[in-house]
């Protein structure tokens, strides 16, 4: 270690890596074990738990206490050392707590729905290889590492998200998942190594940490301007271009960024690289709930909370539009959206994008306080829908039937026959609209107070950002309240349809249970506030806070919780009229603006247009070029090389060896003709001197 650490600090520092490790080690297990065995998911369970009760105690003794970093040396590239180790603030041991609470009940939950899976044990090696990722994920201190557990946490849901690999849908989700999350990680790879050019080290304490190497950075006319003689000198060598100016082009810092955004909106699923996650919805239900709480797209607001000051105001403006226009968008969308899984996939979009706001804003605290109260209400949420659509799929195959068992329309009144469920649906409703008395309330009314007064003093056009947010806030509130109206209240429409269906529906043993009630008790506000109505007296909201709390309060703190709160009411109140009284008052299902929202903005069409189908024809392309040209050419001088071949062989044959053969012939015939002479008669020599002679005497004449 680079220090030296108390006895206390060691505590918390075994803890957090008992808590890391421990979900690593039950993947281990279950990895060894029958695919089928039950043990899997209690291994997984227990594992989880010893998680949640060591991350708690790290919990209580880092939050608002002084940080713990530690690190060694990990490797060493030339003069450079690179260290790794661990980083402990409140920020981090938020997350350790949150991952690890909220993955919890989701274990438990699925011990009951994945239970007649024939990849049982597969299923939980994945989901406890996955907690590892994002625990891992929430407490390095380094960036090297980060970007390794980053991966793996994209890794690890690519396999979740296609667990069901036989069905074709699954394959194509987490295909399209992994590949749109590889653009986000080649942005971060870029501002990674961008920031190590320039500063030398990938510690993220000393970069981004109090009074670390990026708080006194700033862009000076036209240039990224730092101050060397303020640097650190105990993390390796530093480069700077600029000679002693210390200075880099300003282009750099704006590539960095802009790879850090892009990373943020793929894992985060903001504009434009948001549609993985709605298809993401093939995979277990119980994953769903796992991705979209705490975890996967939960990384991509970490990752911005980790990296904060290196963003600019007019960078900061750039992402609070990303935000604002990514939860309007993806409000539109849930609000004609029959699949009740793909709603919540838009509300969780819609919701991260009020988290990007957040940040953008300067609202810190009140962001990250709404990535905590969401991970509840949005995880139990899916809990309910894993509830619902196991009790259709009941039904759909006691009575053979050709149904989807997650398209909402064919629901309703269902409360009364599943109640339990029903009322903590009815509770994380609430507490996703942001009504009084819930989590919700306080930590998306602080994002929206703290936009209003950001606005205050700029130009007109920054108004839009605050009055769009609070329009997603009413639109939440409608598809909200159509989703538990069409799911729980009315009649069972599938009976119209069939009148003599057959149907069991209940809410389950323990297993569903237990979950459901431990995060319908997280939605309320006294978890983290013992004050309803105040978001700044929160202790997370302290706890996070980057700047002093004004104790002066602006006409917002009164105007916006009102208006929110009483236009909502209104919004529920239409959707009771539509969906339950089945009012005249309703909106065409017809026309360019539901057209619109229900083909999700044809986002996946024009990107099929624009980026699929060229990309397939270009690979097709390619693939003729390289069939017909390049191994055409080949072939041709395959072809070329066996007729050179051949005429060698024919030459070889009939010109060479023919020549040799003649040649042999003439000799043998010399010879044989010459061995005449040789027959041992002296009467054959006594003709043959005779002949000679005559000859000899007649070309004496005639010459």
């Amino acid at each position: 270690m680079n220090n030296t650490i108390s006895h206390t600090d060691l505590t918390l520092i075994a803890c957090t890596l008992a808590a890391v490790a421990s979900p690593l080690l039950a993947a281990l297990v279950n990895f060894c074990l029958p695919v089928k065995s039950k043990v899997a998911g209690w291994v997984s369970a227990v594992a989880i738990l010893l998680s949640c009760v060591l991350a708690a105690k790290v919990f209580a003794g880092v939050w608002n206490n002084p940080q713990i970093h530690v690190n060694q040396v990990w490797f060493t590239i030339g003069d450079t050392k690179v260290y790794a180790g661990l980083l402990l603030n409140n920020l981090s041991a938020l997350m350790l707590l949150l991952v690890s609470v909220i993955a919890l009940p989701v274990h438990i939950y699925s011990t009951a729905y994945m239970k007649h899976d024939d990849r049982y044990s597969r299923y939980f090696t994945y989901l406890s290889f996955f907690c590892f990722s994002m625990l891992a994920l929430v407490v390095v201190d380094n960036l090297v590492l980060f970007y390794a557990f980053w991966e793996l946490v994209g890794f690890s849901s690519y396999l979740l998200i296609g667990f069901w690999f036989t069905k074709d849908k699954a394959v194509q989700a987490n295909k399209k998942a992994f590949i749109m999350n590889r653009i986000g990680d080649i942005g971060l790879l870029s501002a990674i190594i961008i920031l190590f050019t320039v500063y030398g080290t990938f510690d993220i304490n000393a970069l981004f940490g109090h009074q670390g190497m990026l708080s006194i950075s700033a862009i000076r006319d036209g240039q990224w301007a730092i101050q060397p003689d303020l640097l650190p000198t105990s993390y390796g060598s530093i480069w700077l271009s600029g000679g002693a100016s210390g200075s880099l082009p300003a282009i750099w810092q704006y590539i960095a960024v802009a790879g850090i955004v892009l990373a943020v909106a793929a894992k985060s699923a903001q504009f434009p690289l948001h549609t993985w996650l709605p298809d993401a919805m093939e995979g277990p239900t119980s994953v769903s709930a796992l991705i979209h709480a705490a975890t996967m797209v939960a990384a991509g607001v970490f990752l911005l909370g980790r990296v904060y000051p290196m963003f600019t105001q007019t960078e900061l403006t750039i992402l609070a539009c990303i935000g604002c226009f990514t939860a309007f968008m993806a409000a539109t969308i849930a609000l004609t959206q029959n699949d009740l899984k793909r709603v919540l996939a838009y509300s969780t979009i819609s919701q991260l994008g009020f988290m990007v706001l957040g940040m953008g804003v300067g609202a810190y605290s009140s962001s990250l306080f709404h990535l905590a109260t969401h991970a509840f209400f949005k995880c139990l949420l899916f809990l309910v829908a894993g509830i619902v659509i196991h009790e259709m799929q009941h039904v759909k195959e006691e009575n053979n039937l050709d149904i989807d068992p997650q398209d909402i329309s064919l629901m309703g009144g269902l409360r009364k026959k599943l109640p339990l469920t029903f009322v903590v649906a009815l509770i994380g409703g609430l507490a996703l609209i942001g009504l009084p008395l819930t989590s919700g309330y306080l930590s998306k009314d602080g994002i929206l107070i703290q936009a209003f007064e950001w606005s205050d003093g700029k130009a007109a056009w920054f108004k839009i950002i605050p009055i769009m947010a609070l329009l997603t806030s009413w639109l939440t509130a409608f598809y909200v309240a159509r989703l538990i109206f069409k799911v729980f209240f009315g009649e069972f429409r599938l009976s119209k349809t069939y009148p003599n269906l057959k149907f069991h529906m209940a809410d389950g043993g323990w297993q569903y249970k237990l979950p459901l009630v431990l995060l319908a008790v997280c939605c309320f506000f006294p978890l983290f506030s013992f004050t309803p109505f105040s978001y700044q007296k929160s202790w997370l909201f302290q706890g996070t806070n980057i700047s002093p709390i004004s104790k002066f309060e602006s006409i917002y703190h009164l105007t916006i919780p009102a208006l929110v709160n009483i236009f909502s009411l209104l919004v529920i109140y239409a959707a009771y009229a539509i969906y339950i009284k089945q009012s005249s008052f309703a909106f065409p299902q017809t026309g360019l603006l539901y057209r619109l929202s229900y083909n999700q903005w044809y986002f996946d069409k024009i990107y099929k247009r624009v980026f699929v189908k060229p990309v397939l024809g270009l690979g097709k392309f390619l693939y003729w070029f390289d069939k017909n040209i390049i191994d055409g050419f080949i072939h041709l001088l395959a072809t070329m090389s066996r007729c050179v071949a051949s005429f060698a062989a024919w030459a070889d044959k009939y010109i060479v060896d023919g020549f040799l053969h003649l040649m042999a012939a003439i000799v043998q015939g010399i010879g044989n003709f010459a061995r005449k002479f040789q027959g041992g008669k002296v009467q054959y020599y006594l003709f043959s001197m005779l002949a000679i002679v005559l000859l000899l005497f007649i070309l004496k004449i005639l010459i």
